[in-house]
């Protein structure tokens, strides 16, 4: 019983602590507190994305396959990131 536990923490402890490695205070300064708005009045409104829209864009800027007008931006401010930071944040936020 006692390993199920660990086992349990130590999952629950990997997973918040990759969900942390976003900084999503950042995004708030353009997209909103709520992620409710238009960044620079050209982005998409990120609330009204799904969970898998949401890694898609992050990780595609992060390669340089999405984007537009702000594509150049944005990857600079997801390069840090891993994959799995990306998709862990993206479950944060949006639909």
């Amino acid at each position: 019983m006692k390993k199920i536990v660990i086992a349990s923490i130590a999952t629950l402890a990997l997973a918040t602590a990759s969900m942390a490695a976003v900084n999503g205070k950042a995004c708030m300064g353009c997209h909103g507190a709520n992620f409710e708005k238009k960044a620079m009045g050209k982005s998409k409104v990120v609330a009204d994305m799904t969970h898998a829209e949401i890694a898609t864009s992050l990780k595609g800027y992060k390669d340089g396959t999405y984007g537009a007008a702000m594509k150049g931006l944005m990857k600079g401010q997801v390069a840090k990131y891993s994959d799995a930071d990306l998709e862990a944040f993206a479950h944060t936020i949006g639909k």
